[in-house]
């Protein structure tokens, strides 16, 4: 069988796929992993609730778009121990808030106003943070997580770049069960499946304590970013990757999910930008995630949450960092226009010392100075 074979060709877009479906793990699993293990939910509805959206996208975007957890939403449930009623409720707010945004008009018209530059700053920014949280994972046991980070990255110059990561994923997952007290992993409990409305007092407490921090890096990352580098991924079919399309999904998924037990869920730039560069090119990788998050949620029990608790977490932080480096890198970072690049800085600098929704200002401030400075000059 010769590389350049038919054979060849269809089982390295077979292993892709595959490869693909599970690259964005490092995102995934510490959140989903940390409220099941952290703060008692129920994986079940969690699963299922990741089973179903992926499932609804493969079939809908035909292309590897991600399903994520919404970070900020969830890190802050972990770390003040808030109840899942306060998670369902932020869930359906924010599914109400994006077909609201969607349908109004407000998302598109937002979208109109965001420059390549701007897009660019605010994917730099992400990228950032997620190399530096999945730095600060692979430094709770180093030698395995940069150990990881450094074999992956280097075969993305070689072709085991499609199976660089699900061997490091079965590596960890040995070493874990080989030297399991040398190893930070997670540890999870029973919990039921769990079925029910939020209290009233829930609703006002996800609202100001989640919601509203949680959508500027949403309307940000997870809809107008992810439209962005959608478009750059498949130009044929970019009239398909609206922000208006993904706000859509988004809202959808959590609006008629949560109530079933899922949490927060949305889309994102940096696992699109790392499902796409461990292989992944069709509607299979979501379909392989989807069908195996079903399968997890169906299966639950003792043996599962073994298993899962096998990957140790400096193994998800070269995920993440991994995913944070595709993001961040852009040809613009080198062959911009000096006011290209003075828009990427300004947006991306917010972005990092303040918050996504305060970068895209800065960005938009310093694009209306580019422009009405090239008026200027024009008229003279």
């Amino acid at each position: 069988m010769t590389p350049s074979s038919p054979v060849s060709v269809n089982f390295n877009r077979t292993l892709g796929e595959f490869s693909g479906a599970f690259a964005d793990l490092g995102t995934f699993l510490p959140l989903v992993l940390g409220l099941i293990a952290l703060n008692q939910f129920s994986p079940q509805g969690i699963f299922f609730g990741f089973g179903i959206f992926a499932l609804a996208v493969a079939l809908f975007y035909r292309r590897p778009i991600p399903i994520q957890p919404m970070k900020v939403i969830s890190a802050l449930v972990i770390a003040q121990g808030l109840t899942p009623g306060i998670m369902q409720a932020s869930g359906i707010l924010m599914g109400a808030i994006l077909l609201l945004l969607a349908y109004s008009g407000a998302i598109t018209w937002l979208s109109r106003q965001i420059s390549q530059a701007i897009s660019v700053g605010i994917q730099f920014a992400i990228g950032i943070q997620l190399l530096l949280m999945g730095g600060k994972m692979m430094a709770v046991t180093p030698l395995i997580g940069f150990g990881a980070f450094a074999l992956i990255f280097l075969c993305r110059f070689m072709p085991l770049r499609y199976v660089s990561m699900p061997l490091v994923l079965v590596a960890g997952m040995w070493w874990q069960y080989q030297h399991g007290g040398d190893v930070a992993s997670f540890h999870f409990n029973q919990t039921p499946w769990q079925l029910h409305w939020p209290l009233a007092a829930e609703w006002s407490q996800a609202l100001t304590l989640l919601v509203l921090p949680q959508l500027a890096m949403t309307l940000t990352n997870a809809v107008i970013a992810t439209s962005a580098v959608a478009k750059e991924k498949f130009p044929e079919e970019a009239e398909r990757f609206t922000p208006k399309a993904f706000a859509t999904s988004s809202g959808l998924a959590n609006l008629l999910l949560a109530p079933l037990g899922a949490i927060a869920m949305c889309h994102g730039a940096g696992g699109l930008a790392v499902q796409y560069h461990f292989g992944a090119r069709r509607m299979w990788a979501p379909l392989i995630f989807g069908l195996s998050c079903v399968a997890i949620a169906l299966s639950w029990g003792e043996s599962v949450a073994w298993l899962l608790s096998l990957i140790p977490m400096a193994i998800l932080g070269s995920l993440l960092s991994i995913a944070g480096l595709q993001l961040a890198w852009s040809k613009r970072l080198l062959d911009g226009r000096p006011f290209c690049m003075a828009v990427i800085a300004a947006t991306a600098i917010v972005s990092l010392t303040v918050n996504p929704a305060a970068g895209l200002l800065a960005g938009l401030i310093v694009e209306f100075c580019r422009s009405r400075w090239e008026l200027i000059q024009t008229i003279r």
